[in-house]
């Protein structure tokens, strides 16, 4: 199954919409956002998914949804990270190194707000289940 191809969104909404440090913990801070998923280099997102209130409802391939979020990485990176989530840390590391790429959304002000860093990393291990 390809990373970001609708079939893969699908299963990423449904283990992101049960895995609690992340629908749970997003809940609470009632987060809203269109978030894009697409490899470096693209024009566009592969795939989205659209979080109301933490849980997502909706996803699949991008189709010039407005985002509040769009992360791009090389497809060998987003692979690394789904097995091993890179930690604040390594987070860090992978966008001042523009491994990780935020075309849309605002790292800086994502990062200092741990109801957001937490489940942002929480996100990638996420995308090992899938």
């Amino acid at each position: 199954m390809s990373m970001f191809n609708e079939e893969w969104m699908k299963h990423y909404s449904e283990a992101w919409n049960s895995e609690p440090g992340l629908a749970d913990a997003l809940e609470q801070i009632n987060f809203n956002s269109i978030i894009g998923y697409g490899f470096d280099g693209q024009d566009a997102p592969v795939g989205f998914i659209d979080v109301q209130n933490g849980k997502v409802v909706s996803s699949g391939p991008y189709d010039g949804q407005e985002l509040n979020w769009d992360l791009r990485a090389t497809e060998d990176n987003w692979e690394k990270w789904s097995k091993k989530p890179p930690g604040m840390v390594g987070l860090g590391m992978a966008y001042t190194t523009k491994k990780l790429k935020f075309n849309v959304g605002d790292y800086a002000a994502m990062v200092k707000d741990p109801r957001m860093a937490g489940p942002f990393i929480k996100s990638f291990g996420v995308m090992g289940k899938v």
